[in-house]
């Protein structure tokens, strides 16, 4: 799983009002990526980021590209699906924010997906963290945080 895909779970809705479209939006294509690439390739292609540009023009849209970084063989498959691949994620997230697509290569030797070894929670820490969550009443909040919570304390213990 893409170290990505981590954070952007722990962390959408609670920073979503905070950083609005920019940053979020990232993450919310880690978390929806293999519905956009479908299952084969979502697992040999990842998003690395995306850049906006402002409009040049007033009434002018401002563009966003996302750069997605796979090996070249796979680069040269999606290149043709490239105007699929927008319609898509513009339908899944309802607007038409992405207006382009850049492939990043990578070396055949060279890994674009992140293994994260974890060292599992204690029952003590488990507990400390619920009761540390005890509070809070909205379940979907609560999960993400705990999630994160759980990340935190596993990536402090490597």
């Amino acid at each position: 799983m893409c170290a990505l895909k981590l954070i952007s779970n722990s962390t959408a809705k609670v920073t979503d009002k905070v950083f609005q479209r920019k940053f979020i939006a990232l993450g919310k294509i880690l978390t929806r990526w293999e519905d956009i690439m479908g299952p084969k390739l979502s697992k040999q292609a990842q998003p690395s980021k995306i850049r906006y540009r402002k409009p040049r023009r007033k009434g002018d849209k401002p563009q966003a590209i996302l750069e997605i970084s796979t090996s070249s063989a796979n680069a040269s498959l999606l290149i043709m699906q490239k105007g699929m691949l927008i319609e898509k994620i513009n339908y899944l997230f309802g607007e038409d924010w992405i207006t382009d697509i850049k492939f990043n290569h990578l070396a055949s030797n060279e890994s674009h997906t992140v293994k994260k070894q974890t060292n599992p929670l204690t029952e003590e820490e488990k507990n400390s963290l619920s009761q540390l969550l005890n509070d809070i009443k909205d379940p979907e909040i609560k999960e993400r945080l705990l999630n994160m919570g759980t990340s935190l304390l596993e990536d402090t213990k490597q």
